[in-house]
């Protein structure tokens, strides 16, 4: 009979399994703590997205529950059902039937790209949008690609007309028309070859009558946009950001430039303004909305949005449940309650997702250096880990019972 091996003290081995352990927590704590060194934390400014105000921009609140956009460029709301939305993305269009409580995509193997331009019709029975794939109508068919020039995407806007089944879209800097539902679009002649066209809106009421901003003036179109008259604000000196007309009254236009906001209510023929200017001058005006009396005002720009309950005299940012430093986009109303107010954000320059949707670049462009230094890091980082785990458990399972 050999020599007695006295068994280990079980305190002994308990003792090791601990070390083991702790060895182990404190490898683990070092790559947690090295990621959280190059990541920053998390706040309400570090993604884009859709929020919705039921009192003409007094509160916000989220409309896009659990979605974390990069970039929401523009949103539609269904005139026969204020519950169904669309929103434009920089990755295609995303539908909600709900009021915003779920989401779901749409048409992705066809409607490619950043979105900019949505409009349902009056009747709500069809939708139109213009992505950088293209130009695309909905009907009960579903999405189709629609018959446009190519100079029409990326579109800036996309409007409807009063006549039955006209729609107006505004490409790169050109107007465009469609009398078929949105099935074609042809060029809108009469704006100069040199001109260009950055913004437009429909006057209520009216047939053929148009507003826009080309080449940094306020202009009206009374015959469809064929023929423009200057409408007396803006200039190269001082460019026009956007204009707006108001649902509430036909002849009254809204127009943004330099950190002003004005109005008129003859469509255009006189203007004046309304309060002061803006907190920030510099900001670019995206969206304008106010109640029937002119009082309450509510403007989108690329500061973020801001709000007054006396006619502009003051302005107050609004940030409270709201994206701060990032820019807000265009703004959006129910058409069944003008108290309601949809406006979007984009954590991404919208002149940046612009350019890419003109030079037809991708996300992947946007990675600089630094972000994927930091990538390869998390991957070495978790792979260390992984390591002295597994050498860990194999240790013990080599060690003498």
């Amino acid at each position: 009979m050999g020599p007695v091996v006295p068994p280990r003290p079980l305190h002994l081995g308990m003792r090791r399994e601990q070390i083991g352990v702790r060895r182990l927590t404190f490898w683990l704590a070092c790559v947690v703590f090295l990621l959280a060194g190059s990541a920053s934390a998390h706040d309400a400014s570090s993604y884009g997205g859709v929020f919705r105000s039921r009192d003409l921009g007094a509160a916000w609140l989220n409309a896009d529950v659990g979605l974390f956009l990069n970039a929401a460029l523009v949103v539609a709301v269904d005139p026969r059902d204020s519950s169904h939305l669309l929103v434009g993305t920089d990755l295609g269009i995303l539908s909600s039937h709900n009021g915003g409580r779920s989401w779901m995509p749409e048409a992705r193997d066809l409607i490619i790209g950043a979105v900019f331009a949505l409009a349902f019709s009056p009747d709500g029975e069809l939708a139109v949008c213009a992505a950088a794939s293209g130009v695309f109508r909905r009907d009960q068919d579903g999405w189709l690609r629609a018959e446009a020039p190519e100079s029409a995407i990326p579109a800036r806007a996309l409007v409807v007309g009063a006549a039955t089944g006209r729609f107006y879209l505004l490409g790169r800097s050109r107007l465009f028309s469609s009398e078929d539902g949105g099935r074609s679009y042809v060029v809108v002649p009469g704006l100069p070859q040199m001109s260009e066209m950055t913004a437009l809106a429909a006057v209520a009421g009216s047939a053929d009558t148009l507003a826009a901003v080309i080449d940094g003036r306020a202009m009206i179109g009374h015959d469809g946009g064929r023929t423009w008259r200057n409408a007396g604000f803006g200039g190269a000196d001082a460019p026009v950001d956007t204009i707006a007309t108001d649902a509430a009254r036909p002849q009254r236009i809204w127009a943004a430039g330099g950190g002003r906001i004005v109005v008129s209510d003859d469509l255009g023929s006189g203007w004046h303004s309304a309060g002061r200017s803006l907190p920030e001058p510099k900001a670019r005006v995206r969206g304008i909305a106010a109640s029937a009396d002119a009082t309450t005002l509510v403007v989108s720009s690329d500061r973020g949005i801001y709000r007054s309950e006396d006619g502009g005299e003051t302005w107050a940012p609004k940030e409270d449940n709201l994206p701060v430093h990032i820019e807000a986009g265009p703004l959006a109303r129910d058409p069944k309650d003008a108290g309601v107010v949809y406006a979007v954000f984009s954590l991404m320059p919208y002149a940046e997702v612009w350019r890419m949707a003109i030079d037809g670049g991708n996300l992947l462009a946007r990675i600089d250096p630094i972000s994927l230094a930091g990538g390869l890091s998390f991957c070495v980082l978790v792979l260390i880990g992984g390591s002295l785990a597994a050498l860990h458990l194999s240790r013990r399972r080599a060690a003498p019972r």
